[in-house]
C-alpha cells in the first residue's frame, strides 16, 4: 500500500486503509467460506493478519475504532444495524449508498443513514447471502435470503439495478403474533377468528391473498397455530421464514441453480417431493408458478388441510391468478378442467389488505362454493366496509358478517365446531322469531 508509515493518518487515508483490510477479508471469506460458527474468529484473525501486513502503525485508539467498524461491517450489518434493532420499523429500504427508507407504523420514511458508497452496500449483501449459499453477480443479479432472526432479504445490483445495489428487508416481527394480538389490532374480528379457527381445525384448504406487504406470512403464522399438535407438517418456502410452533415439522427451502445454471432446487420440486413424505398438512409460503397445478392436485387426491398465499388484489383475483400460474406448468388443460380444479381443491380464500394509514386489516372472508357453467362461485362470509378517512388519512371502516352461513358448513360441524349463528351475523330477534339465516 502507499500510506505513509506515521501515527497520524488522514480521513481519506483512513478510508482507503480500511477499504483495503475489507477487501482482503472478502476475499478469504469468499475463497474459503467459514461455517457459520466459526465466522467471527475468523474473521478477526484474517485482519489483524492483513493489518500487520501493511507495517502502519495506528494509534491504538484509532486502530480499535478502525478494527471494531470493519467488525460490524463484516459480522454485523453496518449502517443499518440501528434499524433492524427498532422494534417499530417493519421493513428496510437501501436504495443505492446514498438513500435508505424504513416502513414504520405503516408508513414510508426516508431516514438520515447513508452508506460510504456502492461497494458497502454490496458487502452488506455478500454477509446476508453468503452463509446461505447463495450468490449475486452480474450474471445472476437477484438474489432472495434471510437472516438469522427469519427476516425476508431481497437484493438486486447493477446491471439490473440501474443506481446502484439495492437491498430491501421485510422485519420479522420479535416474539410470535397471537390470534387475540391481531383482534385487538383489528385486523380481524373474534368472530372471525373463531370461523377461521374453525375452517383449519376441520382441515379446509385455504388461501391467504394480498398485495405486497398486506401481512399474508404474519396471518399464515397465526392460522398453522390451530393445526394440532398431532399431524407431520410440511413447509416449503423460497426463503424459509415461517415460524410455527409444533413439534413435528418439517422445514423444506429453495436452492437456486448453481453457476451453470444446474441443480436448482424449485417451489415446485419441492411441492412434488414433499408428497412421498408422508403429510398431514403442506404449508407452501408462497406460490409463484406451476407449483401452483402441483399443489392443487395435491388437494384434490387426499391431501386437505393445505395452507397457502400468493399475492392478488382481490379474492375474485386470486382465482384468476392460480388459473395463470396453473398454465405456467405448461400442461395444457381446458379452462373449464383447470376452473373445475380450483373449484374442488380451495374452500376458503381468506384477503388481507394494508389499508390508507398503514392499518392491515382482513378485508374479505369468501368461501369457493362451486361452478356454475364455465365460472367458479364464491360466496363472501365475512367483508370490510370502508366509511371514510379520518383527518390523519387513515381508513375508517367496519369489519362484519354478511349474513351467510358457507355450504361447507356440515364439514365444520362434522369436525366438532358448531357456531352460533350469531357468528354470521344473526341477530337475536332473527333467532328468537326463528327465521332462517
Amino acid at each position: 500500500m502507499s500510506l505513509s508509515n506515521q501515527p497520524s493518518i488522514r480521513p481519506a487515508e483512513l478510508n482507503k486503509l480500511k477499504e483495503y483490510l475489507v477487501g482482503i477479508i472478502s476475499r478469504n471469506l469468499e475463497e474459503n467460506p467459514p461455517s457459520v460458527s466459526d465466522r467471527p474468529q475468523v474473521v478477526k484473525e484474517i485482519l489483524n493478519q492483513a493489518y500487520v501486513s501493511t507495517k502502519i502503525n495506528l494509534a491504538v485508539t484509532l486502530r480499535d475504532q478502525l478494527f471494531h467498524e470493519i467488525i460490524d461491517d463484516m459480522l454485523g450489518f453496518g449502517p443499518i444495524q440501528s434499524l433492524l434493532e427498532d422494534d417499530n420499523v417493519t421493513e428496510i429500504m437501501v436504495n443505492g449508498a446514498s438513500k435508505v427508507y424504513i416502513e414504520r407504523e405503516g408508513k414510508l420514511e426516508r431516514t438520515n443513514i447513508t452508506f460510504e458508497n456502492d461497494y458497502q452496500v454490496l458487502r452488506l449483501i455478500d454477509r446476508i447471502i453468503m452463509p446461505l449459499g447463495r450468490r449475486i453477480d452480474s450474471e445472476s443479479p437477484t438474489v432472495d435470503a434471510r437472516l438469522p432472526d427469519g427476516s425476508r432479504v431481497n437484493a438486486i445490483i447493477p446491471p439490473v439495478s440501474i443506481d446502484g445495489p439495492s437491498l430491501t428487508i421485510r422485519k420479522f416481527m420479535k416474539g410470535r403474533l397471537t390470534v387475540k394480538q391481531l383482534i385487538e389490532l383489528g385486523t380481524l374480528t373474534s368472530s372471525m377468528a373463531e370461523f377461521i379457527r374453525a375452517c383449519v381445525r376441520a382441515r379446509l384448504n385455504i388461501i391467504i391473498s394480498g398485495g405486497t406487504g398486506s401481512g399474508k406470512t404474519t396471518l399464515l403464522n397465526v392460522l398453522s397455530g390451530f393445526i394440532s399438535e398431532d399431524e407431520r407438517i410440511i413447509t416449503i418456502e423460497d426463503a424459509a421464514e415461517l415460524r410455527l410452533q409444533q413439534d413435528h415439522i418439517v422445514r423444506l427451502e429453495t436452492k437456486p441453480p448453481d453457476v451453470e445454471g444446474k441443480n436448482g432446487v424449485s417451489i415446485r420440486d419441492l411441492v412434488r417431493n414433499s408428497l412421498r413424505m408422508r403429510p398431514d398438512r403442506i404449508i407452501v409460503g408462497e406460490v409463484r408458478g406451476g407449483e401452483a397445478l402441483d399443489m392443487l392436485q395435491a388437494m384434490n387426491t387426499g391431501h386437505d388441510g393445505s395452507l397457502t398465499t400468493l399475492h392478488a388484489n382481490s379474492p375474485r383475483d386470486a382465482v384468476s391468478r392460480l388459473e395463470t400460474m396453473c398454465l405456467m406448468a405448461g400442461i395444457e388443460l381446458p379452462v373449464k378442467v383447470l376452473r373445475e380444479q380450483v373449484a374442488s381443491a380451495i374452500d376458503l380464500i381468506i384477503h388481507q389488505s394494508r389499508l390508507r394509514g398503514g392499518a392491515r386489516k382482513v378485508t374479505s372472508i369468501s368461501e369457493v362454493s362451486g361452478m356454475e357453467g364455465d365460472a367458479i362461485i364464491m360466496t363472501e362470509i365475512f367483508r370490510y366496509e370502508q366509511k371514510g378517512v379520518s383527518k390523519e388519512g387513515a381508513a375508517i371502516g367496519e369489519l362484519k358478517p354478511t349474513g351467510i352461513r358457507p355450504l361447507f358448513t356440515p364439514k365444520l360441524e362434522a369436525a366438532g365446531f358448531k357456531l352460533p349463528p350469531e357468528v354470521f351475523g344473526a341477530k337475536l330477534t332473527d333467532m328468537l322469531s326463528g327465521r332462517r339465516r
